[in-house]
């Protein structure tokens, strides 16, 4: 028979191993389209307020729930953005995210150079001048950069807040 404290320290064990896939899961979800990054890691910081002397306060959690929220809907936005901004339409869009996750397959050169491509082919689908296609793709490369960029900061800060509280 295990004694309580052995028993209270498994669980912490079980609860950080568990905040821990999470927070991997996360950094993982920033670079990968149908992964929800922050969401992810915002789990692995919950996980931690379930073992023994819970390492955040409310408040804390609420703030870093809304700022997940926040960053989740800018996600979605900002290649738009970057791309209507450039001249772009849907298509650049569309391809965007399409050559993201064709370029997944090809390492990490398709993860960069796939939403580029796929803007340029689907900006030239629906617009056969290049020179304003080009256009609409690179600013819905820059887009998904800096969306990327802004997801990968906040699971960064949540995984040091994550360590910090282990």
């Amino acid at each position: 028979m295990y004694s309580e404290g052995l028993k209270i320290r498994l669980m912490d064990i079980f609860w950080i191993v568990l905040g821990s896939i999470f927070m991997l899961a996360g950094m993982v979800g920033c670079f990968i389209p149908f992964l929800p990054g922050p969401p992810l890691s915002y789990i692995g910081l919950l996980s931690l307020q379930f073992k023994s002397g819970a390492g955040f306060t409310s408040s804390f959690m609420w703030w870093w729930a809304g700022i997940v929220l926040l960053i989740t809907a800018l996600d979605y936005f900002v290649p738009a953005y970057g791309t209507k901004k450039f001249g772009g339409s849907q298509y650049g869009i569309w391809g965007c995210t399409l050559g993201l996750i064709i370029g997944m397959w090809a390492g990490p050169f398709g993860i960069i150079l796939g939403p580029f491509i796929g803007a340029l082919v689907g900006e030239l689908i629906a617009n056969k001048n290049s020179h304003r296609a080009l256009r609409a793709a690179l600013g819905a490369f820059i887009g998904f950069l800096l969306g990327t960029l802004m997801k990968l900061i906040t699971c960064l800060v949540m995984a040091w807040y994550f360590i910090k509280a282990i």
